[in-house]
């Protein structure tokens, strides 16, 4: 198995795979909760790396950038239960439990490690993953309005993410792309994550940079490569995917192009 991803409802599904790791820069459309059964993750973000491990609850915010490495663990799969909290079904909710939303940062994605309401509620859902049938709407709903209620229970202020119906507006350019370059999105998500078409971003990248934005990621992930393999004393095996490469061939190819010598001398 590669990867399997199981869907009992459109919003409930049970993933895994038993590859060597499995590396993505992700970009979700809706806020999702993940709880972790087996196998080992990676989550970057921030130019920071956090493991997490079987029994380990995350939560992502939608519009969010972060890349994700799962890994196999002690002859166990990966596998994961998510969760999707979608736009309709929380506008639905927070028209039964209104709020007063107030701007707040946008948050990177939170852990709640083994809390055991977490815990319990996503871990219900494994039984049903057996069902030959889908798990019937009303069933579905339950579970995941469960799982917000006890989200905000556990931290109140998550009402101001979730609630927030609002798309990404015009931000600054030079700003957003210095902290996001080592993720590996198509041009389009970042022109959507900037507020801009994505003949616009290409304009105002121009504009500002006075190159493509291909040449300038190329260049921005090889310098922080450099810096981490000669400064921080780094294997190229290991700084690759965080810098934003997806083969570590390619890697060596463009790093050797690009500095006249390859990172491993």
């Amino acid at each position: 198995m590669a990867h399997e991803a199981h869907y009992i409802h459109p919003d409930l599904k049970i993933s895994g795979f038993t590859e060597h790791f499995q590396k993505s820069d992700v970009l979700f459309e809706s806020h999702l909760l993940v709880w972790f059964i087996s196998g080992e993750t990676k989550i970057i973000q921030g130019g920071q790396a956090h493991i997490f491990g079987a029994g380990d609850t995350l939560f992502f915010p939608r519009h969010e950038l972060v890349t994700v490495i799962n890994y196999p663990k002690n002859g166990l799969p990966h596998r994961s239960v998510v969760m999707h909290l979608t736009a309709p079904r929380l506008e639905a909710y927070y028209a039964k439990n209104k709020v007063d939303v107030k701007p707040v940062p946008r948050p990177g994605f939170r852990t709640f490690e083994k809390h055991p309401l977490l815990q319990s509620c996503m871990a219900s859902l494994v039984p049903y993953f057996d069902l030959r049938e889908a798990l019937p709407e009303a069933l579905a709903g339950m579970k995941i309005e469960e799982a917000i209620t006890i989200l905000r229970t556990i931290e109140p202020e998550i009402d101001h993410f979730l609630a927030d119906f609002g798309e990404p507006g015009k931000i600054n350019l030079v700003d957003f792309m210095e902290q996001h370059f080592m993720y590996n999105l198509p041009m389009t998500k970042f022109g959507y994550l900037t507020g801009r078409s994505l003949t616009t971003f290409k304009r105002d990248f121009k504009k500002t940079y006075q190159t493509t934005p291909q040449k300038w990621l190329t260049e921005k992930r090889l310098a922080l490569a450099h810096y981490l393999i000669r400064e921080k004393k780094r294997r190229p095996s290991e700084v690759y995917l965080e810098v934003g490469f997806e083969n570590l061939s390619h890697f060596g190819y463009a790093f050797k192009k690009h500095f006249g010598y390859a990172p491993t001398d």
